[in-house]
Protein backbone atom coordinates (compact mmCIF):
# COMPACT_ATOMS: atom_id res chain seq x y z
CA UNK A 1 0.00 0.00 0.00
CA UNK A 2 3.05 2.54 0.52
CA UNK A 3 4.14 2.06 -2.57
CA UNK A 4 0.50 3.09 -3.92
CA UNK A 5 0.77 6.21 -1.86
CA UNK A 6 4.37 7.07 -2.99
CA UNK A 7 3.68 6.74 -6.70
CA UNK A 8 0.60 9.42 -5.98
CA UNK A 9 2.37 11.54 -4.15
CA UNK A 10 5.13 11.36 -6.84
CA UNK A 11 2.61 11.29 -9.98
CA UNK A 12 0.43 14.64 -8.36
CA UNK A 13 4.04 16.44 -7.70
CA UNK A 14 4.87 16.15 -11.13
CA UNK A 15 1.54 17.58 -12.07
CA UNK A 16 2.02 20.28 -10.27
CA UNK A 17 5.34 21.12 -11.26
CA UNK A 18 4.45 20.39 -14.86
CA UNK A 19 1.92 22.64 -14.40
CA UNK A 20 3.86 25.32 -12.72
CA UNK A 21 6.36 25.17 -15.67
CA UNK A 22 3.42 25.38 -18.65
CA UNK A 23 2.09 28.04 -16.95
CA UNK A 24 6.26 30.11 -16.77
CA UNK A 25 6.07 29.56 -20.20
CA UNK A 26 3.01 31.53 -21.00
CA UNK A 27 3.68 34.00 -18.85
CA UNK A 28 7.72 34.88 -20.22
CA UNK A 29 5.74 34.09 -24.14
CA UNK A 30 3.26 36.85 -23.19
CA UNK A 31 5.89 39.14 -22.38
CA UNK A 32 8.33 38.19 -24.67
CA UNK A 33 6.92 40.52 -27.17
CA UNK A 34 7.52 44.37 -27.25
CA UNK A 35 3.53 44.69 -28.15
CA UNK A 36 2.17 43.26 -25.55
CA UNK A 37 4.70 44.81 -23.36
CA UNK A 38 3.55 48.22 -24.32
CA UNK A 39 -0.16 46.82 -23.92
CA UNK A 40 0.75 45.84 -20.46
CA UNK A 41 2.38 49.29 -19.88
CA UNK A 42 -0.64 51.15 -21.51
CA UNK A 43 -3.03 48.65 -18.86
CA UNK A 44 -1.11 49.97 -15.96
CA UNK A 45 -2.42 53.28 -16.71
CA UNK A 46 -6.14 51.96 -16.30
CA UNK A 47 -8.81 49.66 -17.71
CA UNK A 48 -8.67 49.70 -21.62
CA UNK A 49 -11.02 48.25 -24.49
CA UNK A 50 -9.61 46.50 -26.68
CA UNK A 51 -9.60 49.36 -29.90
CA UNK A 52 -8.02 51.37 -27.29
CA UNK A 53 -5.19 48.94 -26.89
CA UNK A 54 -4.92 48.39 -30.84
CA UNK A 55 -4.99 52.04 -31.80
CA UNK A 56 -0.63 52.83 -30.92
CA UNK A 57 0.34 50.37 -33.24
CA UNK A 58 -0.19 49.56 -36.64
CA UNK A 59 -2.41 46.23 -36.72
CA UNK A 60 -5.59 45.07 -36.76
CA UNK A 61 -8.38 44.19 -34.25
CA UNK A 62 -8.04 40.65 -35.20
CA UNK A 63 -4.14 41.22 -34.27
CA UNK A 64 -4.57 42.61 -31.24
CA UNK A 65 -7.37 40.60 -30.31
CA UNK A 66 -4.46 37.49 -30.46
CA UNK A 67 -2.11 39.64 -28.50
CA UNK A 68 -4.38 40.22 -25.79
CA UNK A 69 -5.51 36.57 -25.91
CA UNK A 70 -1.80 35.21 -25.19
CA UNK A 71 -2.33 37.85 -21.98
CA UNK A 72 -4.88 36.89 -20.82
CA UNK A 73 -3.84 33.03 -21.23
CA UNK A 74 -0.49 33.97 -19.00
CA UNK A 75 -2.99 35.59 -17.11
CA UNK A 76 -1.63 38.85 -17.07
CA UNK A 77 -4.76 40.54 -17.75
CA UNK A 78 -8.49 40.07 -17.07
CA UNK A 79 -11.27 40.82 -20.07
CA UNK A 80 -14.49 41.68 -19.20
CA UNK A 81 -17.32 42.00 -21.91
CA UNK A 82 -19.67 44.95 -21.78
CA UNK A 83 -22.48 44.46 -24.34
CA UNK A 84 -20.10 44.47 -27.36
CA UNK A 85 -17.23 45.98 -25.42
CA UNK A 86 -14.45 44.29 -24.50
CA UNK A 87 -12.62 45.96 -21.57
CA UNK A 88 -9.10 44.43 -20.01
CA UNK A 89 -7.30 45.25 -17.04
CA UNK A 90 -4.27 44.79 -16.37
CA UNK A 91 -3.01 41.72 -13.47
CA UNK A 92 0.25 42.65 -12.76
CA UNK A 93 0.31 40.01 -10.02
CA UNK A 94 1.01 37.40 -12.14
CA UNK A 95 4.49 39.27 -12.66
CA UNK A 96 5.22 38.35 -9.00
CA UNK A 97 5.75 34.83 -10.97
CA UNK A 98 8.35 35.92 -13.53
CA UNK A 99 10.31 38.45 -10.78
CA UNK A 100 10.29 35.07 -8.56
CA UNK A 101 11.96 32.80 -11.03
CA UNK A 102 14.03 35.81 -12.25
CA UNK A 103 15.46 36.28 -8.20
CA UNK A 104 17.07 33.07 -8.24
CA UNK A 105 18.72 33.93 -11.36
CA UNK A 106 20.30 37.29 -9.80
CA UNK A 107 20.97 35.67 -6.64
CA UNK A 108 23.38 33.21 -8.55
CA UNK A 109 25.03 35.70 -10.81
CA UNK A 110 25.30 38.26 -7.64
CA UNK A 111 27.23 35.77 -5.61
CA UNK A 112 29.27 34.13 -8.45
CA UNK A 113 30.40 38.20 -8.94
CA UNK A 114 31.02 38.26 -5.56
CA UNK A 115 33.41 35.58 -5.90
CA UNK A 116 35.24 37.00 -8.65
CA UNK A 117 35.71 40.15 -7.47
CA UNK A 118 37.05 38.67 -4.39
CA UNK A 119 39.50 36.52 -6.63
CA UNK A 120 40.35 39.52 -8.45
CA UNK A 121 41.11 41.40 -5.08
CA UNK A 122 43.33 38.73 -3.74
CA UNK A 123 45.36 38.55 -7.00
CA UNK A 124 45.76 42.20 -6.62
CA UNK A 125 47.07 42.47 -3.39
CA UNK A 126 49.82 39.47 -4.45
CA UNK A 127 51.01 41.11 -7.13
CA UNK A 128 51.37 44.66 -5.23
CA UNK A 129 53.56 42.64 -2.65
CA UNK A 130 55.90 41.09 -5.66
Amino acid sequence: MKWLTDSLCTYTFNLMVKSESQQLDKLFHALGDATRREMLRVLSEGEKTVSELAQPFAISLAAASKHIKSLEAAGLLTREVRWREHRCRLNAAKMAQAHSWLSYYEQFWTSRLDKLESLLREDAQEDSKK
